[in-house]
């Protein structure tokens, strides 16, 4: 599956890629014909990735709720980044976005694209109300991302958590 903005490609990968890209990445670089310049796969992220990709292979008909997207540069086909939706929607019809940019991608706006291509998509499944992200409190740039994708802040636990619902992301634009 593929979400064409206006200047990113967004790329699900399947289970398979998802090993790939944790285990080969020049295989998944030939496979989906890109240069990967994305944040880089170490430490927290690896198993983060490889969780995603057990669910995914054990789940595939919820392939687009498990596995990760990666934000392709249309001009010159560079990942920039990746996002994902963590889960299947909850008993709510809430789903939780996750992203990350390659540092050399930062303050572009590609992510506020990315973010805004997959929450309309996300919104538009049966079943599902809205879409739950999480930033730590001292990350502005991606408070700033979720504002102005529509989210507002929900609720502190430690952490901020902001939501994004239908009749707000009519508002948004």
């Amino acid at each position: 599956m593929t979400l064409i903005t206006e200047r990113l490609e967004l790329q699900l990968l399947s289970g398979e890629q998802l090993g790939l890209w944790t285990e080969d990445l020049p295989a998944l670089k030939w496979e989906l014909d890109c240069a990967y310049c994305a944040e880089p796969m170490e430490d927290g992220f690896r198993t983060i990735v490889e969780g995603q990709g057990k669910k995914t292979l054990a789940d595939p008909q919820n392939t687009v709720w498990h596995s990760f997207w990666f934000l392709i540069r249309r001009s010159d086909r560079i990942v920039v980044g990746s996002a994902d939706f963590k889960n299947v929607p909850d008993e709510d019809g809430a789903v939780e976005l996750g992203y990350g940019l390659g540092k050399n991608y930062e303050g572009r706006g590609y992510m506020t694209e990315a973010a805004r291509a997959m929450c309309g998509w996300a919104l538009s499944q049966p079943g599902v109300t809205s879409v739950v992200a999480e930033t730590k409190r001292d990350n502005r740039p991606s408070q700033r991302i979720l504002s102005r994708c529509g989210f507002r802040l929900e609720r502190e636990e430690g952490t901020l958590w902001w939501r994004l619902t239908e009749l707000e992301k009519e508002i948004s634009g």
